[in-house]
């Protein structure tokens, strides 16, 4: 859009250069084309241009990428109701054994006593007393003992092998599962809604360009019907200079018209090489690429039919994509308040493993890999956390109203935009009935002023001045037939209709 800004102010200063009945001549001094043009064959109508852009254009792209960035991450939201299954691993080095007993232990043996049908300590007795004797640590010495070797109970963990495999079933999360594949899909649709709006800005975008060109391909005819007009006259006035019937200040007056005319064609036609450079940019094709457009030479097609009045504006609301879009992030902000929530319920998971090692400690110290299943449930419950997830809770609700405020008010803007685009092309039509009468005068005016200068009966001025009102009349009617296209545009893209 703002290459075809550009463009507008460089013709700012000939927007009224143009003519419409001689064939037009290509100027000698128009600006040269560009260097290693590419021509296509054909005429290209708007619709292929449409085409054309909505398959090059970048933004585009990147949209249709935003999409299916949405759509893998609805299908990654959607995997969080199925099981996880994971597998971790790893190996530790151990610089030292490790030992359960700090030396050699020497441990007591009981022996089965017929008297009390127990078994009984064996300890040493006294021969002459019978006594157990006492050690001189003060404990009983034990006649029999069981050696218990420090190196039996020492074991190699130098090199130590490990894995678990785990499965982690969600059973209750407190909505939030269900709240962000809401998310994800509503994101999802409102990607796709906003697609659809950068479609109409790319279509509007090459409409404009598109009747820009045609635009000035109209006026470059204009334009060099107006300079055959005045040098038919320079050389009627010159005749007459000769002759003796016409001053040299007449010659003069014509021949600066004449230049300026010529100044004025040649910016025309400099406009038309820049406007088709804009439309085959916007159309993703290289900027040096010239083609015919299918409404080039179609002088006077204007759209039949006028804006109506009122609109359904409801029906217009559910076509609007960037309203669409609107409504799809409040549903984002309403689950999101949801996932707020889920955080002061409980939540609980099942968790199934297989662990396994080596060595291992199963069925004594082995020194090769085994395992064990385990499974198990964990139940979160939150407690107290000062009002954290409270305020989270509410400002989540806050956002939700928000989300509703901009669409509410984004209503509004909508319904002021059909409308304005409504009044806009009924003022078109209007102003393109009143270009149509002022044409019609205009032709009568400039054919009684030539007649009256070949009868001698006018001046070279009014001749002039005659030139000039037909000049104003037919790019006065070249720009209402434009606007007229181009209303129809926005009042298409204002009712959401644009991009079907």
């Amino acid at each position: 859009m703002q290459v075809i800004k550009h463009i507008r102010r460089y013709f700012l200063a000939a927007a009224l250069a143009g003519c419409a009945a001689a064939p037009a001549q290509p100027s000698p001094q128009a600006m040269p084309p560009v260097s290693h043009t590419v021509t296509m064959g054909g005429i290209v109508p708007l619709d292929s241009c449409r085409a054309m852009a909505l398959a090059n254009n970048k933004q585009l792209m990147i949209s249709r990428q935003q999409v299916r960035k949405a759509g893998y991450q609805n299908s990654q939201a959607f995997a969080a109701y199925l099981p996880a299954i994971d597998f971790a691993g790893g190996y530790m080095y151990n610089q030292r054994e490790i030992s359960v007993i700090g030396s050699d232990q020497y441990l007591p043996v009981k022996t089965f006593d017929i008297e009390t049908k127990s078994y009984q300590f064996d300890i040493v007795k006294n021969p002459l007393t019978g006594e157990p004797v006492k050690g001189p640590d003060g404990q009983y010495i034990p006649s029999q003992v069981a050696l218990l070797p420090k190196e039996a109970l020492t074991y190699d963990i130098h090199n130590v092998f490990f894995g678990a495999i785990t499965l982690t079933q969600p059973v209750f999360m407190g909505g939030k599962i269900v709240a962000m594949n809401k998310i994800t899909r509503a994101a999802e649709a409102a990607a796709r809604e906003m697609h659809i709006a950068e479609a109409e800005n790319v279509i509007y975008a090459v409409d404009a360009a598109y009747w820009m060109v045609v635009s000035l391909k109209a006026k470059q005819k204009l334009a060099q019907s107006y300079v055959n007009l005045l040098d038919t006259l320079h050389r009627n006035v010159s005749l007459m200079y000769r002759e003796g019937v016409a001053t040299r200040s007449d010659v003069l007056s014509v021949d600066v018209k004449l230049n300026s005319a010529k100044v004025d064609m040649l910016k025309v036609d400099n406009g038309l090489v820049l406007a088709r450079m804009a439309l085959s940019q916007v159309c993703g094709l290289p900027v040096n690429t010239v083609f015919t457009l299918a409404d080039e030479d179609n002088e006077g097609a204007v759209p039949s039919g006028e804006a109506a009045e009122r609109y359904d504006m409801e029906q217009v609301y559910a076509r609007r994509p960037d309203l669409r879009a609107l409504d799809q992030g409040v549903e984002v902000a309403r689950q999101q308040k949801r996932v707020a929530m889920s955080d002061m319920l409980p939540s609980v998971v099942l968790v199934g493993s297989y662990e396994f090692s080596n060595p291992n400690m199963f069925n004594g110290f082995s020194k090769r890999f085994r395992g064990a299943f385990s499974v198990g449930a964990m139940v979160k419950i939150p407690i107290w956390h000062w009002g954290g997830n409270y305020n989270k809770y509410r400002a989540a609700e806050s956002d939700e109203v928000i989300r509703r405020l901009q669409l509410d008010d984004a209503r509004e803007m909508v319904s002021l935009q059909v409308s304005q685009a409504s009044f806009r092309t009924q003022e078109a039509y209007r102003t393109y009935a009143m270009t149509q009468s002022n044409l019609a005068s205009a032709d009568e005016n400039l054919r009684s002023a030539t007649i009256g200068f070949s009868e001698g009966v006018t001046t070279a001025e009014l001749v002039m001045a005659a030139q000039t009102a037909w000049l104003k009349a037919h790019s006065e009617q070249i720009d209402a037939m434009i606007d007229i296209q181009m209303c129809q545009t926005y009042l298409s893209k204002a009712l959401g209709t644009l991009y079907r």
